[in-house]
């Protein structure tokens, strides 16, 4: 037979496998929360503000529309020619409008596709490291459990071992001086 093992801490063992039980713990829904959190992000830039602008861009349309056609009624009726500076200046103020919201609908696909851009090797990462979590390290538990049942079993084969030698040995009768 081999030599005998030196065990000399299936506390640590223990206390190991019970710390990364707590990690997997906690480690899974913070994983979870950051790819949920991009895809609420994701959602909100592409869905939420997109609608957002483009209605607003719409809207802003139709005040131009609309203050353009006050100055072209104002120009043709001569009756209102001291107005007619005040619709042009109307007309500027709603085309700066107009180009602010085109402008902010077009950062606004830039910032969507940067994001997708950028976060998609990071989203890979973090799915990996779920997966890892999921599967790799739920086997390591496995494979402590079976470690620390195996080291129980061979402890307690030692312990009966010893048990029947002390038991066996025939008692020394004490020496007289």
């Amino acid at each position: 037979m081999a030599e005998n093992a030196r065990i000399t801490s299936v506390e640590a063992i223990e206390s190991f496998r019970a710390k990364l039980i707590v990690f997997l713990g906690q480690a899974r829904p913070v994983l979870e929360e950051v790819g949920g959190e991009l895809s609420r992000t994701q959602s909100w830039l592409q869905n939420d503000q997109r609608h957002f602008w483009e209605t607003e861009l719409r809207r802003r349309q139709r005040r131009l529309d609309e203050a353009q056609q006050e100055l072209f009624n104002a120009t043709l009726s001569k009756l209102q020619s001291g107005t007619t500076a005040m619709h042009h200046m109307a007309v500027q103020r709603a085309q700066r409008a107009v180009r602010e919201a085109e402008a902010k609908l077009g950062i606004l696909k830039k910032w969507a596709d940067e994001l997708e851009n950028r976060a998609a090797p990071l989203k890979k990462q973090t799915e990996q490291l779920h997966g890892f979590l999921a599967t790799d390290m739920v086997r390591a538990v496995a494979y402590l459990d079976q470690m620390l049942a195996t080291l129980d079993a061979y402890r307690n084969v030692a312990t009966s071992r010893s048990e029947k030698t002390v038991a066996a040995e025939p008692e020394k009768p004490e020496e007289s001086k």
